[in-house]
C-alpha cells in the first residue's frame, strides 16, 4: 500500500474530489489509498497507545470516558466472526460459508457521523435508506387548507400538491485492504476501522455528485437544471447558467435570496438553512476577506453575511464557482445493500501484506426543485472595505438574463441571453416566470400586458396573444435591455 505520513485526510479528501472532477480513475485509486493507509496508522497509533491499558482494564465505562465506541454484543459477535474469516487460509469461502451480517447498528453509526459532522451532508435533507425507495413529494411548495365542502374536492386539492418520486440508488464500492497482523488488535479496532472506510467513502462519493453531479449514473447536483421542460442528454442533465456575484452586500445577497424564496410554481417559502459552498482555496481568497469584519475589541469575525447564512468548503468545486441554495431543498440517500455482506475482493493484488475487502453501499441525490440553488461566478468578488471613497466605474454595466423560463412552455427561439425576443404557446390558464440575471446587482421588471408581475410570480393568461416584456437594468442604472415573449394562450 502506498504510504504518505505527510498527507493529512482533508489533504487526501481534496484529491478525491479533484480526481472525481477530471474523471482520472488512476489518481482517485491513488487518493483512497493514501486514505486507506492514513486511517489505518491514525488507528494503529491510537490503538498503540491504549490496548495495554484496554486490554487490562475492562470497564466499560471507563473506556466509554476514553472515547472507545461500546460495541453491542450482536457487533461483537459480527467482527469475531469476521475476524476470524480474514485469517481463514480461504477468506473467499470462510466468508461465503459463514453468516457475517453486518448488524444495521454499525451503519447507523456512520449516519449518525455523516448527518452530525461532515460539513456539507449535515447541512441537507441527507436520509438513510435501502437499496431503491419512493416519496411523495410536494410539488406546491406553500399549501394551505382548503376551505370548501367535505370529502371529494378537498381530497382532490390537497393530494394534487404531491408527486411520487422514484430514488433508485446508485452503487458504490468502498474497499477495506487489511493487514492481517492488525486483526490482533480486536473488535473495537476492526469497528473503527471499518466505521472510518464506510464514513469516507460514503462523504467522498457523495459530496462530488450532491455539488456537481450530472445524474448520469452519479446523483443530480446543486448546479444542474432540474424539473419539466430539462433537456436531459444521455441521462445528463445541463448545468444553470452562473450569476456573477462581485460583493456580499446587503442588497446584492438580498437580491439573491428573492430568488430562492420563491418556488417554481410562483408561490413563496421558507428561506432557512441556506448554504454557500465554495472552493477551499477561494475560501480563503476571496470569501474570507469578502465576509470577514473587524470586531471593536481588535479581533475579527469570519464568514460575517447580511443573513444567516452556513460557508462550506467543498473541493467539488473549480475555482471562481460557488453554490447559494436552501439545504433542505436537496435530499439525498444512502445505504447498504440488503445482504449487508463483507466480501473478499480480488482487487490490488500487489498488496501483499494486506487482504483486500469490499462493501457495496448505495446512494443517490437530487435537488428537490430548480430554484433551491443558485450557480454563482464568484471570479470578481471584491474583499470587504470600510473605506469611505468616491467609486467610478465599479457598478456592473451587465444588463442581460442568464435564463428566463415561463414554467415548462418551449421558448421559440431557445433562450440565449443575447436573443431578445421570443415567442410561445399555452393551453394553461397560469404560468410562472422566472428571470435570472447574469450579474446579481441587476434588477428586474416584467409586466405582462402593461401590468407589473413580480419575479418568479404566476401570470394567468387572456385568450389570444399576450405581450410579456421584462426589462433588465445593470447596477451601474444606466445600461439597460429589454426581452419581449409573446405567449399566444388557445
Amino acid at each position: 500500500m502506498k504510504n504518505n505520513d505527510t498527507k493529512s485526510r482533508e489533504e487526501i479528501r481534496q484529491a478525491m474530489q479533484a480526481a472525481l472532477a477530471g474523471n482520472d480513475a488512476q489518481g482517485f485509486s491513488d487518493a483512497m489509498n493514501d486514505m486507506l493507509s492514513c486511517i489505518g496508522e491514525e488507528i494503529r497509533q491510537e490503538y498503540d497507545g491504549k490496548l495495554e491499558q484496554m486490554k487490562a482494564d475492562g470497564d466499560k465505562a471507563v473506556l466509554a470516558s476514553r472515547g472507545v465506541r461500546q460495541l453491542t454484543s450482536a457487533e461483537r459477535q459480527y467482527y469475531q466472526k469476521l475476524s476470524g474469516a480474514m485469517r481463514a487460509a480461504d477468506p473467499r469461502q470462510a466468508l461465503a460459508d459463514t453468516d457475517i451480517i453486518m448488524p444495521e447498528t454499525v451503519l447507523d453509526a456512520v449516519f449518525d457521523e455523516l448527518q452530525t459532522a461532515h460539513p456539507l451532508l449535515s447541512r441537507i435533507g441527507f436520509t438513510p435508506t435501502g437499496g431503491a425507495i419512493k416519496m411523495l413529494m410536494n410539488t406546491n411548495g406553500y399549501q394551505e387548507a382548503a376551505w370548501g365542502p367535505l370529502c371529494g374536492e378537498i381530497v382532490k386539492e390537497i393530494l394534487s400538491g404531491f408527486k411520487e418520486v422514484n430514488a433508485g440508488l446508485l452503487k458504490l464500492s468502498a474497499f477495506l485492504p487489511v493487514c492481517k497482523a492488525t486483526l490482533e488488535l480486536g473488535p473495537e479496532w476492526l469497528d473503527s476501522y471499518v466505521r472510518q472506510i464506510l464514513y469516507e467513502a460514503l462523504a467522498n462519493g457523495l459530496e462530488a455528485g450532491i455539488v456537481k453531479g450530472d445524474g448520469n449514473e452519479k446523483p443530480i447536483g446543486m448546479v444542474r437544471q432540474v424539473g419539466e421542460g430539462v433537456s436531459v442528454t444521455n441521462g445528463a442533465y445541463p448545468a444553470k447558467a452562473k450569476v456573477a456575484v462581485n460583493d456580499f452586500s446587503a442588497g446584492t445577497v438580498g437580491k439573491l435570496l428573492s430568488m430562492l424564496a420563491v418556488d417554481p410554481n410562483g408561490k413563496p417559502r421558507a428561506v432557512r438553512d441556506l448554504l454557500l459552498v465554495v472552493n477551499p482555496q477561494d475560501y480563503f481568497q476571496s470569501v474570507m476577506p469578502a465576509t470577514t469584519v473587524m470586531s471593536p475589541d481588535g479581533t475579527f469575525r469570519n464568514d460575517v453575511l447580511p443573513y444567516p447564512i452556513a460557508v462550506v468548503q467543498s473541493a467539488a468545486l473549480e475555482r471562481g464557482e460557488a453554490v447559494l441554495g436552501l439545504g433542505y431543498k436537496y435530499f439525498a440517500a444512502a445505504g447498504m445493500d440488503a445482504g449487508g455482506r463483507i466480501e473478499y475482493s480480488d482487487h490490488y493484488q500487489f498488496l501483499e501484506d494486506n487482504r483486500v475487502y469490499i462493501i457495496k453501499l448505495y446512494a443517490n441525490g437530487f435537488p428537490m426543485d430548480n430554484n433551491s440553488f443558485l450557480y454563482l461566478d464568484i471570479s470578481g468578488l471584491r474583499p470587504l472595505t470600510y473605506k469611505v471613497e468616491q467609486v467610478v466605474g465599479e457598478a456592473s454595466s451587465v444588463a442581460t438574463l442568464a435564463d428566463l423560463r415561463i414554467g415548462s412552455l418551449a421558448l421559440s427561439p431557445a433562450f440565449a441571453s443575447e436573443t431578445t425576443s421570443y415567442t410561445a404557446a399555452t393551453t394553461n390558464a397560469t404560468n410562472t416566470i422566472t428571470a435570472t440575471p447574469s450579474d446579481a446587482g441587476a434588477d428586474i421588471s416584467i409586466t405582462v400586458g402593461g401590468k407589473a408581475v413580480n419575479n418568479g410570480s404566476a401570470v394567468e393568461w387572456a385568450a389570444g396573444a399576450n405581450s410579456v416584456k421584462i426589462e433588465v437594468t445593470a447596477a451601474d442604472g444606466e445600461a439597460k435591455k429589454d426581452y419581449t415573449v409573446t405567449v399566444t394562450k388557445s
